[in-house]
Order: C-alpha cells, then sequence, then structure tokens
C-alpha cells in the first residue's frame, strides 16, 4: 500500500472538530483498514517528502475519517525510536511545567500557516490500550517530544487542532518558565 495526499482530511472537515469515540474490541476490518493507513503514511513520510504527500510523525485516525480513539506516532528522537499505536489514549496525570516547540506546531490537516507557540505540559502520563501489543494495557511517562506529540494528538480525539491553543493576543508568548523542546527528532 502506498499513501495517498487524499486520505488526509482538511482541518475545515467537520469531522476533524467533533469528538471520537471509544474503541471496542474486536477491532472491525474497517477500523484495521484505517489502521492500516494511518501506519502506512506515517511509517512513509515521517520527516520526508514522499509521493507528494506531507510529511509527518504522528496520525489521529479522525484525520482519515475513522471518528475512534486512535492515534499513531513514530519517529526517532536522541537514538530512542517512539512507536505507539494506542487506542483509548487517556491523560491521567500533568506536570505542573509546560514546554513548546520553539519553531510551533504542525498538522498533517492544517495546510494555512498558523505561527505561534503552542503551550503544552512537559511531562504527561497516558494510559491506552497498545494495538502494537495484543492490545495490552499500557502506561506511556512521557517528556519532551513524545510528551508534546501524544498531546497534540489527543487533542485531536476531543475536535482540538494545534491553533486552537495558541495565544491570540500574543502568538509567539513564551514565559521564561517553560522549557522549550529540541527539534533534534
Amino acid at each position: 500500500m502506498k499513501p495517498k495526499k487524499k486520505w488526509i482530511l482538511s482541518d475545515t472537515n467537520s469531522i476533524l472538530r467533533a469528538k471520537t469515540s471509544e474503541v471496542t474490541f474486536p477491532l472491525s476490518e474497517k477500523e484495521l483498514e484505517y489502521i492500516e493507513k494511518m501506519v502506512c503514511y506515517v511509517d512513509a513520510s515521517y520527516f520526508k517528502t514522499v509521493n507528494n504527500i506531507k510529511p509527518g510523525i504522528a496520525i489521529a485516525a479522525n484525520q482519515i475519517g475513522l471518528k475512534k480513539n486512535i492515534i499513531y506516532i513514530h519517529f526517532d528522537e536522541k537514538d530512542v525510536e517512539h512507536k505507539y499505536l494506542l487506542a483509548n489514549p487517556i491523560i491521567v496525570s500533568e506536570s505542573p511545567t509546560y514546554s513548546y516547540l520553539p519553531h510551533g506546531e504542525g498538522c498533517l490537516s492544517v495546510e494555512e500557516n498558523h505561527a505561534g507557540i503552542v503551550k503544552r505540559k512537559y511531562k504527561i502520563v497516558v494510559k491506552a490500550k497498545d494495538l502494537l501489543h495484543n492490545n495490552n494495557d499500557l502506561t506511556i511517562e512521557a517528556t519532551g517530544m513524545l510528551s508534546i506529540c501524544l498531546q497534540h494528538e489527543i487533542d485531536h480525539l476531543f475536535g482540538i487542532l494545534y491553533y486552537d491553543r495558541i495565544n491570540k493576543e500574543n502568538p509567539f508568548m513564551v514565559d521564561e518558565k517553560w522549557i522549550p523542546v529540541g527539534s533534534n527528532v
């Protein structure tokens, strides 16, 4: 299977603004087909442009039209591979400290430039079903880029896009206590 640009819904599509539904098991054939597309797209595109598709490191199921609580993340950071296919992810704990990407965030579904800083929690703990490993329960303690990526994708499941979190009055506002996350992924 080769990834296609047309798989990705634009942020103008109402599906991206709707809350997704909980995943039940066993997964349906339709859900498995969408999951295959999610994995195919990110694995073929992360941090590079292939076949005219936008590069990315993660995707939520609603970005390709499946209104279910599923996200896929795949990238390398400081010689550590982050690869997660999660069902029903929830943030169960978060630090009081904030972080941000100095260059701002992007999204596969967003074509228009929305410049600004997105304030995220520096450390989070996520619980989910691990679809890569027999649907086992999984707990992820994440900091840095992984934390930001998880928060970005979980936001999608609630119909929230990254630019909704940019300060409208002062888009580039950064507090000196916030931790910048490097782009060395």
